[in-house]
């Protein structure tokens, strides 16, 4: 495991200043388990939202289910209507588009919101679906063999590892 040469506290003031720029009033925030939860709660402190924000798991509609099997991740907690709400999901890598895809079929499964935009952290490239962030602080290039993931420390800040598969 190493550590890549990117601040991610400084990348979470750019996604922060994105969001910002994004955000309207009953917007809901919708974390991605692990990484795009920590950011959302910290984006929800950080914008005075008295809302909860929403947890979403992919692990239900993941296409490499038969394979992966379920992750020990947090599962979906989404405590508010979906229904015609204006969702916000974040997400810490984005990088083939498969998560998104699965995450976005998670929410149906709760209603029909009115839009769905989503913020990331990180662009890896290497897209498989067309899924293309509204929000994104950097954009990095790893070698496919290469997974580069957001860690939090206890005292809540952020930084990258990146770990070969």
């Amino acid at each position: 495991m190493s550590t890549l040469a990117l601040d991610a506290e400084a990348l979470y003031l750019e996604l922060l200043a994105g969001v910002r720029a994004l955000f309207r009033p009953g917007m809901r925030l919708v974390g991605v388990t692990s990484g795009g939860v920590w950011l959302a709660e910290r984006l929800q402190r950080d914008l005075n939202l008295t809302e909860r924000p929403g947890v979403i798991s992919s692990s239900m509609h993941r296409d490499d289910y038969a394979r992966r099997g379920m992750t020990a991740g947090a599962q979906t907690q989404i405590d508010f209507d979906v229904n015609e709400a204006h969702i916000l999901l974040l997400d810490d890598v984005l990088y083939t588009g498969r998560t998104i895809r699965a995450v976005i079929n998670e929410l149906f499964d709760f209603g029909r919101p009115a839009s769905v935009q989503l913020a990331v952290l990180v662009d890896r490239g290497g897209r498989e679906l067309p899924i293309q962030a509204d929000v994104c602080a950097a954009r990095v290039t790893l070698n496919a063999r290469q997974s580069l993931a957001l860690v939090r420390n206890e005292a809540g800040a952020f930084s990258f590892n990146v770990e070969a598969q």
